[in-house]
């Protein structure tokens, strides 16, 4: 499951009362209290971050908070905010209240950000009135970018949400091609499709479709994609290997198997590797984390498809790429096994669909690389 995204939260005021405020919300969670300067004073001076004019601090610190709590006027802060919005599935939850305390309005990011939620948590706190505005939570339906948050799922084309959204809340049918079944169950009046319907032409009364699969595959330009978390990389390399070129080949095997980067969710390797530069430097660049496992923990993989002797001569383990990778996808799926160059070997794992995550991992599937035209 995904995390709260709001993990770094900021608190602008510009009044005594709005400070008073702020400092209420301070003694119940984190938050990094910015203050006018004027309401600053030697007392205050490690406790409080003060600013000279709002708009050029908020320059500087838009973005380097995943939430900002505004105890002024709205006004004033749309005016300061709107130059420093991108897109709503980068900006940071954005909530507003008045310096008495009695509304907190969920004014940017609502879902994705997670301002709605963030709104909710200080009207509480502060015992205020939560004002929301977005459509689904208005009218009490669960909206697809929340849903594949709560999942972890990556939306890979964000300017379809709002038609999957809008079939929601009209209640016509959504089409769900969900082989891993993430989220067909939970959204409402979906019906399953099949990889035979997805060429087909679909009732008219079918407004929106989602793609929930981490296969790149031929999907229609309407539908909304989203990738689950399900594939684990597993890589060796020799030593000093560049990251460029470790990184290079994995792209290369992800494509030629047809696999969706937005799905890869870790590296793995064995321990021996964890000081190396090249794969360390390409899991930072690419955001995954770093898996490792020792010799003895990779030995007991059994029926590595492809385990090299010289390996085993070596690094003392049969296999490094391929036991890696199911080790980390918690013996899911070896859907590609070892391909190599001089100085890199790939494999990739799938973890069990959230359908069947108690069962055992089954005999590892091998797909055919597509022929390149």
């Amino acid at each position: 499951m995904a995390t709260d995204p709001i993990e770094k939260i900021a608190v602008w005021t510009l009044t005594a009362q709005g400070l008073a405020l702020a400092r209420r919300i301070q003694q119940h969670r984190a938050v990094e209290v910015f203050a006018s300067q004027r309401l600053t004073d030697e007392s205050t001076a490690g406790d409080l971050s003060p600013f000279e004019r709002l708009a050029d601090a908020l320059a500087q610190q838009f973005n380097r908070y995943t939430g900002h709590i505004f105890i002024m006027a709205t006004g004033i802060v749309v005016r300061c905010i709107v130059p420093l919005l991108r897109h709503k599935t980068f900006d940071p939850a954005v909530a507003v209240m008045d310096d008495r305390g009695r509304f907190v309005v969920s004014l940017v990011s609502g879902h994705l950000g997670g301002a709605n939620r963030l709104t909710r948590q200080v009207a509480e706190l502060l015992e205020a009135t939560p004002v929301i505005t977005t459509a689904t939570d208005v009218n009490e339906k669960p909206a697809i970018d929340i849903l594949a948050q709560e999942q972890g799922l990556a939306i890979e084309n964000p300017e379809a949400i709002k038609t999957v959204n809008m079939a929601i809340l009209d209640g016509t049918p959504i089409g769900v091609y969900d082989p891993g079944d993430w989220l067909h169950r939970r959204l409402p009046e979906a019906f399953s499709l099949s990889q035979d319907q997805l060429n087909e032409r679909l009732p008219p009364s079918v407004s929106a479709c989602v793609w929930i699969d981490d296969t790149i595959g031929d999907i229609p330009s309407d539908f909304l994609v989203l990738r689950p978390p399900s594939l684990v990389a597993g890589i060796g390399c020799n030593r000093h290997t560049p990251a460029q070129e470790i990184g290079e080949f994995l792209l290369n095997v992800m494509e030629d198997f047809g696999l969706a980067l937005k799905s890869l969710t870790a590296i793995a390797s064995i321990d021996l590797k964890s000081d190396e530069i090249g794969l360390c430097e390409i899991a930072e660049k690419m955001n995954l984390p770093l898996q490792f496992f020792s010799k003895d923990e990779l030995a007991r993989v059994e029926s590595v498809p492809t385990p090299s002797s010289l390996v085993a001569k070596h690094i003392g383990v049969p296999s490094v790429c391929e036991a890696a990778a199911i080790l980390a996808s918690r013996n899911g799926q070896l859907i590609v096994p070892k391909h190599n160059t001089r100085n890199v070997t790939v494999a990739i794992a799938r973890m069990a669909c959230t359908s069947s995550a108690s069962a055992p991992a089954t005999q590892p599937i091998y797909p055919n690389a597509p022929e390149k035209s």
